[in-house]
């Protein structure tokens, strides 16, 4: 065959030694290697270019143009001459398909680039290249060893100086058979993510955990060594007692920080309670599209200094004809309170927009402002932390997006371990980008 199509097809070490259509849909490429000259691999004696048997093998490759090729490797066996060597015979070898592999270099890395590089289906990778899923699988299966062999715990690159705390649904839930207590048990799979925070840097997902309990929290951290405990000095979360917990005796030196958004989630969530006691307390009822709360629901939780004037105009219309005990409006009011105080960042403004806050909490008086108001009291020192250092969980969040984007293009995961290893090789292909 011509050096152009060997030139042409370009899988290094090779030339192509005949091209032709095997059926309509697949081309047929018979390729030998360039070299002539080979070593045995036992003694590493020079053997002539002349081999005593030549044996094809079907190899896999990168598709040529819209079609996947056929190719076979005419690969040669050659007889070892130093009569001392216990090896008599060998094959030749090459890097780009190595023994006992049916892929070539470049397929794999196109295999590990579009399964990791994006949250597609491994099937859907497969069938693209014309391989199986089982080969797609274990591409990523090497490249993360790989990874973890340059990095043992997945850290990031540097010293972490922020760390970012959330969990999330591993999947939903299900009953499982206790085999030792002999009884189905309701399995509520939750996952614990790790994120550096630090903004000079691109989010790193440090690692994942199988759980959302302080022990989760502790095992992780006590994973790491003591000098790379010290060096974290911010750790954002949201109000959970044991992930604070968990940190406090692991990282006695690292200032606790409460995401915003959660307390503003909060605060949202103690307005819908109001509106559903409300309907149920004055029309014996949960709410309708005929009424004005329940129609415009979402009005309630948007942020008041966002609002346009016609937004503002409903919201007094929602108020005035659906809210005859005033407890939503003072619902809404309270929400608003705290939105401006998590907003505020001079020290004295801070202690006086807390006390709005709390001030409007206790003209309220319901049960719900009072809880909302008793959580921002119990978590102010790790709230007041926020609004000194302004730290917020936004990546974490942003990771928990892609776990969920992965776990619902798989259709679930039944295999933890694939589970996380398809998260880690994505952020760490999102951040090599």
């Amino acid at each position: 065959m011509s050096e152009a199509t060997s030139l042409l097809y370009d899988l290094p070490g090779f030339v192509v030694v005949s091209c032709q259509e095997a059926t309509p849909e697949e081309r047929r490429v018979v390729v030998m290697q360039a070299a002539d000259e080979h070593a045995c691999p036992r003694c590493g004696v020079l053997v002539g270019p002349k081999p005593y048997d030549v044996r094809e093998s079907r190899i896999k490759d990168l598709p040529l143009g819209h079609r996947p090729p056929q190719v076979v490797w005419r690969k040669r066996r050659y007889r070892c001459g130093e009569a001392r060597c216990a090896r008599r015979v060998f094959t030749e070898r090459s890097v780009q398909v190595p023994p006992r592999h049916r892929l070539t270099g470049r397929l794999r890395e196109r295999l590990e680039r579009a399964a990791s590089g994006s949250a597609r289906a491994l099937a859907d990778v497969a069938g693209e290249y014309g391989v199986s899923w089982w080969s797609v699988q274990r591409s990523l299966v090497v490249k993360a060893a790989a990874l973890a062999a340059r990095s043992a715990s997945m850290t990031a690159p540097g010293p972490v100086r922020m760390l970012g705390l959330d969990e999330t649904r591993a999947r939903s839930l299900r009953w499982a058979f206790d085999q030792a207590d002999q009884r189905w048990r309701l399995s509520n799979p939750w996952m614990t993510s790790f994120v550096d925070l630090d903004l000079g840097r691109p989010g790193w997902l440090l690692g994942l955990m199988p759980g959302r309990s302080g022990a989760t929290v502790e095992a992780w951290l006590r994973a790491r060594d003591q000098a790379w405990r010290d060096g974290i000095e911010v750790v954002a979360l949201d109000p959970s007692a044991p992930f604070a917990a968990a940190v406090r005796r692991l990282l006695p030196q690292a200032t606790i920080v409460v995401d915003h958004w959660h307390l503003v989630r909060l605060a949202n969530q103690m307005v819908t309670e109001v509106r559903q006691r409300v309907a149920r307390e004055q029309l014996g009822r949960r709410g309708r599209k005929a009424d004005p709360a329940w129609a415009h629901r979402r009005l309630l939780l948007a942020a008041g200094d966002r609002l346009s004037s016609g937004g503002l105009d409903r919201l007094e219309h929602v108020l005035a004809h659906d809210d005859p005990t005033d407890e939503i409006g003072a619902a809404w009011g309270v929400k608003e309170r705290l939105r401006q105080l998590l907003a505020e960042t001079d020290p004295d403004r801070i202690r006086h927009k807390l006390w709005l806050f709390y001030d409007a909490a206790a003209a309220a008086d319901m049960p719900e402002t009072t809880r909302l108001a008793e959580t921002i009291q119990t978590w102010w020192p790790q709230v007041a932390a926020f609004l000194r250092v302004r730290v917020t969980n936004a990546r974490t969040e942003g990771g928990n997006r892609v776990i969920k984007q992965i776990k619902r293009v798989g259709c679930g995961y039944r295999n933890q371990a694939n589970y996380e290893r398809r998260i880690i090789l994505h952020v760490a292909a999102k951040n090599a980008a």
